[in-house]
């Protein structure tokens, strides 16, 4: 099916002034001017938490690339996997505030990791650049499946709690959770399924072994709904997705509060990065993101049609910790 641009999900921003580690007003640096006047003058490294191929992947090096052309000096994407994101995003927060080493950020890298596990990092201890990429969730079925609309699932779980089997990429993954809260706040109980990845997902919905996904509606994603082989029931952004207009909301199905579940994809620096180090990758992000190529790149329905700049990406962090840790804390 054709999708035209979709209006960027708010995600349920909030105030950013908990990220008082980014000391900034609106920028999110805090770490004064020291060699912000030459940057960059040298290689800039960025980190991406998750292996190569995958959208964060993808996006990742779309950006890196623009990137390099905009401030003329190379950008090296390095991919570092492992420990839900602990093992990038470690390497990132220690490094020196100075612009040389970024790093993609996302909710569950910086939120849930750190509140499931003793990481040595919270959220605060990164600098928010912008915003590259917003990936909702979609709960699918398969073309097969008994439950043609969400109604239909629903009244399957409230009838037989933990019968319906849902599909997540991992158990503490934003869809994870999203599920928890499902049972918890709207007595909607599921039997969560954890995988590792969409592949994994797809391969287990399209052979029936489970009855749903709740998954990033990643490019791979929208090719089996075009294909028709997955059937989208809900939709996790606030509002209706533009390119699956037919879709309703969680929120529309009476389940407040459950727009959490899709995928930001940030860019960050350690905390403590200069003022205008930080306005000048938040400005050249945004000059990015206006190219056609860059949009192209990472897929015209993921890029916000109005940048999210660096208090925005904070106010992401803000909120979702604001929700998730009276759970994983």
């Amino acid at each position: 099916m054709g999708r035209t641009m979709r209006t960027a999900p708010a995600l349920l921003l909030v105030a950013v002034g908990a990220l008082a580690g980014c000391g900034n007003d609106g920028g999110g640096g805090g770490g004064g001017d020291n060699g912000g006047a030459n940057y960059p003058s040298d290689d800039i490294r960025l980190l991406v938490p998750y292996a190569a191929g995958g959208p964060t992947d993808l996006t990742t090096r779309t950006v890196g690339s623009c990137l390099e052309d905009e401030l003329g000096e190379t950008v090296v994407v390095e991919n570092l996997p492992g420990g839900s994101g602990a093992l990038a995003t470690s390497e990132l927060v220690q490094a020196e505030p100075d612009g040389y080493t970024l790093s993609l950020v996302t909710a569950g890298t910086m939120v849930l990791t750190p509140l499931a596990n003793e990481v040595g990092y919270t959220y605060e201890d990164i600098t928010p650049i912008g915003v590259m990429a917003d990936v909702p969730s979609v709960l699918a079925v398969g073309k097969d499946s008994p439950y043609a609309s969400a109604e239909d699932l629903v009244e399957a779980a409230e009838a037989a709690p933990g019968t319906v089997n849902v599909g997540v990429p991992g158990a503490s993954t934003p869809q994870g959770i999203e599920l928890q809260r499902l049972a918890d706040d709207h007595d909607v109980e599921v039997t969560v399924v954890p995988f590792d990845g969409n592949a994994e997902m797809t391969a287990a919905l399209l052979g029936g072994n489970i009855d749903a996904v709740l998954i990033n509606a990643s490019q791979d994603v929208t090719a089996n709904i075009d294909s028709g082989d997955f059937v989208p029931l809900v939709a996790s952004s606030e509002e209706r997705l533009e390119w699956l207009p037919d879709v309703p909301t969680f929120t529309e199905l009476g389940f407040e509060g459950l727009t959490l579940s899709g995928s930001t994809f940030g860019l960050a620096g350690p905390a403590g990065l200069p003022d205008d180090v930080v306005s000048t990758l938040e400005d050249t992000l945004r000059s990015c993101l206006e190219q056609d190529e860059v949009r192209e790149g990472i897929g015209e329905d993921y890029v916000p049609d109005e940048f999210a700049d660096a208090g925005e990406l904070a106010d992401i962090l803000e909120r979702t910790h604001e929700v998730y840790e009276p759970i994983l804390g």
